[in-house]
């Protein structure tokens, strides 16, 4: 059990290695698909620890982002700490400082985390499932004359998280700011535009399996008319020329537009699912 002489504070950039080191030598982590680390979130106040006589027995961080999306981004425990009771008080002290009507949210796999969420209220909302392709070529017709399909640059990324804005709900939506870092380690990115404004994109990183789309997104004007299917089939090709075998994706299990457009380009079900869960402060 949690010792009653603990100490629950912010976390600060001082506690880097000692996060770092609760991270990568325990094995009760819960880390957020995210394309920051957790450490990233250092300095956001919503970043809680827990201490017992000088020892770090768990830290939760559940910054927001964009504003007003609360994803817990890292739930981690010490070994020889009762999970329940850490759990407990560091979700308390968390929620307490959020905005009343916020949504909280988890996606995780877990089977020793999940408890815990439900025991707080939290209820599974939707499943993320994990497609792969074999990169066998897509063929498409030549996109009309007033479409232009070509790399991202980092100036286009205000342009692109417009798009973003309008293609999501908001605890969906990836930020300017998360943007930036997820150019940073794309491994190959492009966008379309129509007379000029750009109205898709796409986001896909290398890894050693292959190549991974992380992130599609068309403005919804423009969805059904095959700008998602040019995006894909430019990563097929970029991943070909790269000389790499596969490509993932994930996607919502209820997101029949998102399915139906992978499931035609020759995407296939890896049978892997990550639970998403959420809760109302």
């Amino acid at each position: 059990m949690v010792n009653l002489q603990y100490n629950i504070r912010h976390a600060q950039q001082t506690d880097y290695t000692r996060i770092a080191n609760l991270m990568y030598s325990e094995s009760r982590i819960h880390r957020h698909l995210d394309w920051r680390a957790p450490l990233d979130w250092l300095g956001t106040s919503e970043y809680w620890l827990l201490e017992q006589e000088r020892s770090l027995g768990a830290a939760l961080a559940c910054p927001p982002d964009p504003a007003g999306a609360y994803w817990l981004r890292l739930f981690a425990l010490a070994a020889g700490m009762d999970a329940e009771s850490a759990w407990r008080t560091l979700w308390d002290t968390a929620t307490a400082a959020l905005p009343l009507g916020s949504t909280i949210a988890a996606i995780t796999a877990q089977e020793w985390f999940m408890p815990l969420l439900r025991h707080s209220g939290f209820r599974v909302e939707n499943q993320i499932i994990v497609l792969h392709h074999t990169l066998d070529p897509i063929s498409l017709p030549s996109l009309p004359p007033d479409f232009l399909l070509r790399p991202m640059t980092r100036e286009d990324l205000p342009s692109v998280a417009a798009v973003d804005a309008q293609a999501f709900e908001p605890l969906w939506q990836n930020s300017l700011d998360s943007l930036r870092v997820a150019y940073a380690q794309a491994g190959f990115c492009s966008v379309i535009l129509h007379q000029g404004q750009i109205i898709g994109y796409q986001i896909s990183t290398r890894n050693p399996f292959g190549a991974h789309l992380a992130r599609l997104a068309v403005l919804p004007s423009y969805q059904g008319h095959g700008i998602g299917h040019h995006l894909v089939a430019d990563v097929v090709e970029q991943a070909n020329q790269q000389g790499l075998y596969r490509l993932s994706v994930n996607t919502q299990i209820d997101n029949t537009a998102s399915l139906t457009l992978y499931k035609k380009i020759g995407f296939h079900s890896t049978n892997e699912a990550y639970s998403v869960f959420t809760c109302k402060r």
